[in-house]
């Protein structure tokens, strides 16, 4: 079993920035993959970064790219989301997700199997 507690959300002026964190326990090997999702109201799921925490590869939407930065810091198994030059169009809840390392690359949210309780980002214009 994964558990995954999100935090760090909360609401700024677009241009702004926060840092969200997820915190990990349970079995390493199924959270080995580790990424985050987001959903606005209305609209689908979005996978918005994903990490392998073996080798640190990362890979991003392209609606983030340039904005976004997903790190990890293994000592406290936990990976957080950067967000940087926050627009209206990234409010949303955002949820962490993790998974085996194996195919770990994809933004497909079917491919992950557990999932945090999610963290609401507000960005006002």
């Amino acid at each position: 079993q994964v558990q995954l507690v999100e935090s760090g959300g909360g609401s700024v002026q677009a241009g702004g920035s926060l840092r969200l964190s997820c915190a990990a326990s349970g079995y390493t090997g199924s959270r080995s993959c580790m990424a985050w999702f987001r959903q606005a109201p209305g609209k689908e799921r979005e996978g918005v970064a994903v990490i392998n925490t073996i080798n640190g590869r990362t890979y991003y939407a392209d609606s983030v790219k340039g904005r976004f930065t997903i790190s990890q810091d293994n000592a406290k198994n936990t990976v957080y989301l950067q967000m940087n030059s926050l627009k209206p169009e990234d409010t949303a809840l955002y949820y962490c997700a993790a998974r085996s390392v194996i195919g770990c690359g994809t933004l497909y949210g079917g491919a992950f199997g557990y999932w945090g309780q999610g963290t609401q980002v507000t960005v006002s214009s």
